[in-house]
């Protein structure tokens, strides 16, 4: 199966290194996508921009895809699904939610000269990062990539209800499977309460189990694809 990589805010394709080999030795077609000013260049890159390119990829893949949004863009693999319900056969997400129709993207953190930059590793002390090496972390904020406000400030547009025919699997890294499940069913997260089809999964991982359990991601990655 084609599956389809988009991780979250700093990142780009590259994030997925060490997830492709495992995900291809297990038969599969992993489709790493680095989006509109998230390792392109292009500074005036907007949230429209990356949702555009998002469905753009989906269309390149052979259908059903698996899409994998990662923290914030765990929204983006959502919006994916509410503009190729038809090609999308299941969306994975990985220590995120999917926000709302009408809510902001990701604005989480306060832009500089229009821009918002990696906050360094305070923000995310704790079960978050506590898996990473101080090899990977330094190797993460290297790469970092600063990027527009406009992405981050932009606005979710959410607007085929066949979304919630679309199977979603929530693998949780840094909170447990009851956890997440108690926040969908207290209404925390409304978007994945309408869902048919909602189950979750545990990874003993921090936030970024693409660095710190590749292989332990791609063997989760591998069974929902052949579900």
């Amino acid at each position: 199966m084609d599956i389809l990589l988009i991780a979250g805010l700093w990142l780009d394709g590259s994030a997925w290194d060490r997830v492709v080999p495992e995900l291809e030795q297990l038969g599969h077609r992993p489709v790493p996508v680095t989006l509109p000013g998230q390792g392109d260049g292009d500074t005036a890159a907007t949230f429209d921009d990356q949702a555009a390119a998002v469905a753009a990829a989906v269309e390149g893949c052979t259908s059903p895809v698996l899409v994998v949004g990662h923290s914030a863009a765990c929204t983006l693999a959502w919006v994916a699904a509410d503009a190729r319900p038809d090609t999308v056969g299941r969306v994975a997400l990985i220590g995120g939610f999917a926000q709302p129709d009408g809510e902001r993207y990701a604005d989480f953190f306060p832009p500089v000269d229009g821009m918002v930059p990696f906050p360094g590793w305070e923000p995310f002390e704790g079960p978050d990062s506590a898996d990473l090496t101080d090899e990977q972390k330094a190797t993460v904020a290297s790469g970092a990539i600063a990027l527009p406000a406009a992405v981050t400030q932009g606005v979710v547009r959410l607007r085929d209800e066949r979304r919630y025919d679309v199977p979603v699997t929530m693998v949780c890294p840094e909170y447990t499977p009851d956890q997440a499940r108690s926040w969908v069913e207290g209404g925390d997260v409304p978007e994945l309460a309408k869902v048919g089809e909602l189950d979750y999964v545990d990874i003993d991982s921090g936030h970024w189990p693409m660095f710190s359990r590749p292989a332990e991601l791609a063997r989760v990655l591998d069974e929902l694809a052949r579900r």
